[in-house]
């Protein structure tokens, strides 16, 4: 059975706040009607929806305040059409824009700019997720010290978070903390120091584990994911030791919470994404495989886009309107063991490599045929091997971008040599601009600290 853990959203809590706030003043009226209660008593209540931030400052705030902030990150991550999943898959070869705002387009197109109102408001969503977990742990520890890996839990999704900015956006990304109070301005961190961030509280994490599976593993591949963009490839590997290959971290969705940011983006209506294959020359044909290729799940569809200029746009179907998300799993941990055995650069270090992603295709799910090319005889050969086979199996997780910029700065790809490159995918016009990463957005030039993206991959 798999280990598989939801991330819900706060509003189900509310929902069912707002349920019992119903059921609470229909009895109130009840009784107001019989004993005859003014107007000023009737109104006087105090509805149980409405939390202020005092209340969370106690035992019976933690629990709320706790699935607050998961509803935050399972909204940063994909829970809408603009998410990190998006922003990522389209800064990559895994969507085009088929859009008519610039914000969309200019990501895709690789001209990222600091006024992007719709990439805005991914950076603002993740940072809420970011703070607020930060925040949380540290009430919690004082008003529900027990159990621990409830705490654990937050500073695992706060080690997540730090590994999304990271991957996502240009080096000189601040992290900036407030208590409820007065807000602490942080100063910009190179991509280097928030992968180490993250790496500093998925510790913090494991050491809060406990009895939890969800906590446990998921901090151990988050932390890896961490340890493999700061090319400490050994310790990556002794990061997921133990992380059984059925185990999944998911982002919950349900008709009480939010639909899946995928299946809204790619797949709904006149949507503002497109699937894209073979994008920009570098971009791998994930739409032109054959019917063994199971990783890559999509139909072919009558759709227009928002843009109109876009027709018969293809479905996904690896994510439907309430499938969970997957920020995880136990798939993700057998790639960043093998990748780090591939940097032994040997003939015997590429053979293993080879026979595990073979295992790994005959174990999946889902199972796939093997490959029957043999292992490549170069090292080039055998990292471009590897990265393919990475991206189908995490075909639409929010790993792309950040394997692209990998390949940059940890295996000395030149950027145009792996990012989409050259002439846009008709019916865009023009040619691809020299961006890989988003960039930091101007509203955080309110931070006195910041002054702007800094140099580095």
């Amino acid at each position: 059975m798999a280990f598989t853990h939801m991330i819900r959203s706060s509003m189900l809590h509310s929902a069912a706040a707002r349920a019992r706030a119903g059921i609470v003043a229909g009895i109130a009226l009840s009784v107001a009607a019989g004993v005859g209660c003014s107007t000023e008593e009737l109104t006087a209540n105090t509805d149980p929806d409405i939390l202020n931030v005092d209340d969370y400052n106690t035992p019976a705030g933690a629990t709320p305040l706790r699935i607050g902030v998961i509803g935050s990150f399972n909204s940063a991550f994909d829970g809408g059409q603009d998410s990190f999943v998006t922003m990522t898959g389209n800064m990559s070869d895994e969507l085009i824009a088929s859009d008519t705002f610039d914000g969309r387009l200019t990501i895709n197109a690789r001209k990222s700019v600091e006024i992007n109102a719709e990439m805005e408001g991914i950076y603002r969503a993740l940072h809420r997720a970011r703070a607020g977990a930060l925040r949380a742990a540290l009430i919690i520890a004082n008003t529900a010290p027990e159990p621990k890996f409830n705490r654990g839990e937050l500073y695992m999704y706060l080690g997540f978070a730090e590994d999304f900015f990271g991957e996502g956006w240009c080096s000189g990304v601040p992290f900036s903390s407030e208590d409820g109070k007065t807000t602490t301005f942080g100063q910009p961190l190179t991509t280097q120091q928030m992968f180490e961030a993250a790496v500093a509280h998925f510790d913090t994490a494991l050491s809060m584990a406990d009895t939890s599976k969800k906590v446990r593993y998921g901090s151990q591949i988050g932390r890896a994911r961490a340890l493999l963009n700061l090319a400490r490839y050994t310790d990556a590997s002794l990061a997921v030791d133990g992380v059984p290959q059925n185990f999944k971290l998911v982002a919950g969705h349900s008709a009480n919470s939010n639909a899946n940011g995928m299946w809204t983006a790619t797949t709904n209506g006149t949507s503002r994404y497109r699937l894209s294959s073979s994008e920009g020359t570098n971009g791998l044909p994930f739409l032109g495989q054959d019917s063994t290729e199971k990783r890559l799940l999509w139909k072919v569809s009558k759709r227009v886009g928002f843009s109109s200029q876009f027709t018969a746009m293809p479905d996904q179907i690896k994510f439907d309107q309430y499938t969970d998300g997957i920020v995880a799993d136990g798939i993700e941990a057998a790639l960043i063991r093998l990748e780090a055995q591939l940097q032994g650069g040997t003939q015997a270090d590429r053979d293993a490599v080879y026979a595990g992603l073979n295992a790994l295709r005959a174990s999946g799910p889902p199972v796939i045929p093997a490959m029957t090319t043999g292992a490549p005889t170069t090292q080039d050969a055998a990292v471009d091997l590897f990265f393919k086979e990475r991206a189908y199996w995490l075909w639409l997780t929010g790993h792309r971008l950040g394997d692209l910029r990998r390949l940059v700065r940890n295996y000395g790809r030149a950027p145009e040599t792996v990012f989409p490159t050259g002439t846009l995918t008709s019916p865009l016009i023009g040619t691809y601009g020299t961006s890989t990463s988003v960039t930091v957005p101007f509203s955080e030039r309110n931070n006195p600290n910041f002054k702007g993206c800094l140099e580095g991959p």
